[in-house]
């Protein structure tokens, strides 16, 4: 591997006027394209057209127990619905509540909750605490951290170690502080960074002794069923350890199908343990009368069961996985023989996690905007979008066409070893 840091002047001269060449080229040969979110690709929303038209008739608008779902009723969701999720997130039926479409909504409700009333366990309600936060493991998902932040409750940044985010350093945090009253996670297929949380990491979330009475574990499930391989991340059920750790208040579990069936009109659940299901309920049944049963019935009416949700993901991930391949083999192509970068390989989810190991991830999303390409901004992944070392950036290969990918990231590897050539002093690793 050639190391930026040691070439000689003329080989760095020859390869910034390269680079420099192929970078004006692209400036002018008029491509854009928008990365900056992932987003589903137009053939995997076609393939749930059937959804659409699962619901036809005004006798078929019945449920199994008889509820007309056109009607009011059913609060927390039709029974299907209800079951259907318990097998995607390994959590009793009974203990979950269906919401809209958005589970990131449902999420900004249950802090919201928290901070006017407070949950089981909570001295007083959090928006009377001193100070209120929350642990981070990062990078991670932006949408996240500006719930935390719209609140006003702190964000302590813990690193991810490839299974999950570093349990001694998180242990170590609520073990001896009461204003840490959570943490937020993505166990299967991190947003970023397509970490899997492993069977000892679930256990010790699961089971660690917080100073915080409330202290709660945001759990998002947003990709337990997107493996690109088909070989399904399996983990233990988080719900259940909590349980047979002492602690069933502390799992807050989230999922829904917005990246299964359709961005914005899908479903999705919030699931909670102890004394916390009925303080959900309670608040729940003043703020709304009933949610969309009819769509709760179109989709359970098609994905059914787990063994038939896999079947559709596998489908979903051999469409995504060239894509994913694709932007990888490029890296490898581009990048693979200096030391300007290193990303992950993930075996599901939606994103992989590029970081230049000189620095100036701000600067090359910049340069890449500037050719025509929109990435991620730099910094999302970490609280209030700053990045300490500048430099992680988030690739989304989700939507575009294979041919587009292959553009873009040969863009990113140009743009990126240039930034490199400037900033030649690798950071620590």
């Amino acid at each position: 591997m050639e190391k930026i840091s040691e070439m000689t002047p003329q080989r760095r001269a020859e390869l910034v006027s390269e680079l420099q060449e192929r970078y004006d080229s692209f400036r002018s040969s008029g491509i854009s394209l928008d990365m900056s979110r992932g987003n589903p690709p137009r053939s995997q929303l076609s393939l749930n057209s059937d959804i659409l038209n699962a619901v036809s008739d005004p006798d078929d608008c019945i449920s199994e127990d008889g509820t007309d779902c056109r009607n009011y009723g059913i609060p927390y969701g039709i029974r299907e619905a209800r079951e259907l999720f318990s097998q995607l997130i390994q959590v009793p039926a009974d203990n979950i509540i269906i919401g809209g479409s958005s589970s990131l909504n449902l999420m900004f409700d249950t802090i919201s909750r928290a901070v006017t009333h407070g949950l089981a366990g909570s001295p007083r309600p959090w928006g009377k605490e001193e100070h209120v936060s929350f642990i981070c493991p990062v990078p991670g998902y932006d949408r996240h951290y500006k719930i935390l932040e719209y609140f006003g409750i702190g964000m302590i940044p813990v690193e991810f170690t490839g299974h999950g985010p570093d349990m001694d350093e998180v242990e170590r945090i609520v073990s001896e502080d009461p204003s840490v009253k959570g943490i937020i996670c993505v166990p299967v297929y991190s947003n970023y960074t397509g970490d899997v949380y492993s069977p000892e990491t679930i256990v010790r979330l699961a089971g660690m002794q917080a100073k915080a009475p409330d202290f709660i574990v945001l759990y998002d499930d947003a990709y337990v069923v997107h493996d690109l391989y088909g070989e399904p991340a399996v983990i233990p059920s988080f719900f259940d350890e909590c349980v047979k750790a002492g602690h069933p208040e502390r799992p807050v579990i989230f999922a829904s199908t917005s990246k299964m069936t359709f961005a914005g009109g899908g479903i999705c659940c919030v699931s909670f343990g102890g004394r916390n299901l009925e303080l959900a309920k309670n608040a729940m049944s003043v703020q709304f009368i009933t949610h969309d049963k009819i769509n709760q019935l179109r989709h359970v009416r098609v994905l059914k069961d787990m063994r038939t949700v896999r079947e559709r993901m596998d489908r979903f991930g051999s469409m995504l996985l060239p894509k994913f391949e694709t932007v990888e083999n490029t890296f490898e192509e581009q990048l693979g023989g200096f030391d300007a970068a290193e990303w992950s390989k993930p075996r599901g989810g939606y994103f992989i996690c590029f970081r230049l190991r000189h620095g100036g991830a701000k600067r090359v999303v910049a340069m890449c905007a500037q050719a025509g390409v929109k990435l991620t901004p730099a910094g999302a992944g970490f609280p209030y979008g700053v990045d300490p070392t500048d430099s992680y950036i988030r690739i989304a290969p989700t939507f575009p066409s294979v041919d587009d990918l292959k553009k873009a990231a040969e863009l990113l590897c140009i743009c990126s070893l240039l930034v490199a050539l400037e900033n030649n002093t690798p950071l620590e690793v």
